[in-house]
C-alpha cells in the first residue's frame, strides 16, 4: 500500500490541527491514517501524531495513553518482525470504542500473532499481552494488498463526541 486515501470527511494528521474551522463550524474527523518508514524512530514519531489527533478529537487521557501504548507496541512488532519498507495505521472511531489497525508489507518467515506467556519483567513478548490487556477485543487479518497483515485492536473511547 504506497498511498492511504482519505474520505471527504478524515483529514489526514499532516493537516488535521490547520483544520481547526470549516464553514464556521468547528470540523472533527471521526477517522485518521497515516504511515511512516519501518524504522525504529517512526514508533516514536507515530505516538506523538496519534497523540495530536487524539487531543483534537478530545479523548480523556486515559483514552490516549492506553491508544498510544497500544500503537507503540503494535508499530514496534511491525517493525521489528516484518520485512516491511513502512508501516500504516488508521485510527477510526466510532461512538464509545476506537478501532486502531496497524498494517506491515509482512516478508518470509512472518509467524502468526501470538502472546507469549512470558514474566511481565521482561522486555520481549509482553506487547500483545498488553495490548490484549488494555483492549476489548483484538485480532489479525491478511492486508487487503495480499502482502502483509493488518493488526487491530478496538478500545473503550470516552471524550468529547466527534461529529
Amino acid at each position: 500500500m504506497t498511498n492511504i486515501a482519505h474520505s471527504c470527511a478524515v483529514a489526514s494528521s499532516n493537516n488535521a490541527s490547520s483544520l481547526k474551522r470549516c464553514g464556521g463550524v468547528a470540523a472533527r474527523y471521526s477517522q485518521d491514517a497515516f504511515h511512516l518508514p519501518a524504522r525504529r524512530t517512526s514508533v516514536s514519531e507515530a505516538r506523538r501524531r496519534v497523540s495530536a489527533l487524539l487531543s483534537e478529537w478530545g479523548a480523556d487521557q486515559q483514552v490516549r495513553d492506553d491508544v498510544e501504548l497500544v500503537v507503540s507496541e503494535l508499530f514496534t512488532n511491525a517493525v521489528r518482525h516484518t520485512d516491511s519498507e513502512k508501516v500504516s495505521c488508521e485510527l477510526t472511531l466510532a461512538g464509545a470504542r476506537i478501532r486502531i489497525e496497524v498494517v506491515d508489507q509482512g516478508g518470509p518467515g512472518v509467524a502468526a500473532l501470538h502472546v507469549r506467556p512470558s514474566s511481565l519483567d521482561t522486555e520481549c513478548g509482553r506487547g500483545l499481552f498488553l495490548v490484549g490487556a488494555l483492549s476489548a477485543g483484538w485480532g489479525s487479518r491478511p492486508a487487503d494488498s495480499g502482502h502483509g497483515r493488518v493488526v487491530w485492536a478496538d478500545l473503550p473511547y470516552t471524550g468529547t463526541a466527534v461529529c
